[in-house]
Formats: C-alpha cells, sequence, structure tokens
C-alpha cells in the first residue's frame, strides 16, 4: 500500500516538473527570461555538500540508556546551555552501561571523542561530573577547532583531521 503511494507522489512531482520545464522553455521563446536560482542567505547554493555547513548547530543529542544516562545529559545540557547559550556546535552525549561497575559516558563532536569517563551506578556524582564534562569538553572542541584551521593537508579532508 506504502509503495503504490509513492509511486504515486513521484508521478506527480515528474508531472509537475514536466509542465514546469515546458512553461520556463515557452517563457524563454517568448522573449521572457527564466527564473534564476535561488541562493542562501550566505550566497551559496543550498546542495553545496560542505561538511561544515551545519543548520542545525547547537543541538545535544542524547544517546543514553539509563537513569543515570538521562541523569547525566540533562544536568551536561542544562549547564551547556547555560554557560554556552550561543554555542552552534553539535555535541552528541553516549552511554555504555555495565550492571557491575556503572556506566562508561562520552561526548563526542564531529566523531572526536572530546570527554570520556566512568560514573558509579550511585547517582550521587552525577552534577559533579557533568560539571566537568562541559568545561573540558567545551575546552576540548575549542582547541580542535583551531587545530583544524591550522592544519591544512592535501592528503586528508577537513573531517578526517
Amino acid at each position: 500500500m506504502l509503495r503504490c503511494w509513492i509511486q504515486l507522489a513521484l508521478i506527480v512531482f515528474a508531472l509537475a516538473g514536466q509542465n514546469a520545464l515546458a512553461k520556463t522553455s515557452s517563457t524563454v521563446s517568448h522573449g521572457m527570461k527564466p527564473a534564476k536560482i535561488t541562493l542562501s542567505s550566505a550566497g551559496t547554493r543550498l546542495d553545496s555538500g560542505q561538511i561544515d555547513n551545519d543548520p542545525l548547530g547547537g543541538i545535544i543529542i542524547n544517546r543514553t540508556m539509563t537513569v543515570l544516562g538521562w541523569d547525566f545529559y540533562k544536568s551536561f545540557s542544562g549547564l551547556w546551555q547555560t554557560l554556552h547559550p550561543n554555542s552552534t556546535f553539535t555535541t552528541t552525549v553516549y552511554e555504555r552501561a555495565t550492571p557491575q561497575f556503572g556506566s562508561e559516558i562520552w561526548v563526542s563532536y564531529k566523531d572526536e571523542r572530546v570527554f570520556h569517563t566512568f560514573l558509579a551506578p550511585a547517582r550521587s556524582g552525577v552534577k559533579q561530573a557533568s560539571r566537568q564534562a562541559v568545561e573540558i569538553a567545551y575546552k576540548n572542541i575549542i582547541d580542535l577547532n583551531i587545530q583544524r584551521r591550522l592544519v591544512k593537508s592535501p592528503d586528508l579532508g577537513p573531517e578526517e583531521m
């Protein structure tokens, strides 16, 4: 059923594209100029494919799975947004839980770990750990961005630095 709807939608879009193309070619043949391709507000094409162009910057993604991880994420994101409200860095908080030793938690930015710790099963040290995580992660993100701007290698792409 879903496949039929998708095929129908594709046919409608194809027909709409053909109609728009026919209108454009008829206006050109009658002496009218076709519309210009629009650019984004930065002056570049929207589909430029730049890996550093992040339209949803400043998001903190939660990839935790336990109550301990959720407490860490909630405290980390609250402190991050309080201390760095205009931050455009998209970070991810990951957790690997172990029943005996607590949780392994790390913060990642552009596939690089900027903070890594182990939390005991007791939830008492979560706020202190998240405060340290915000300070360390922000400093490491700044250092990582400076390093990426200073080190230019023709053999490596920007995401490989």
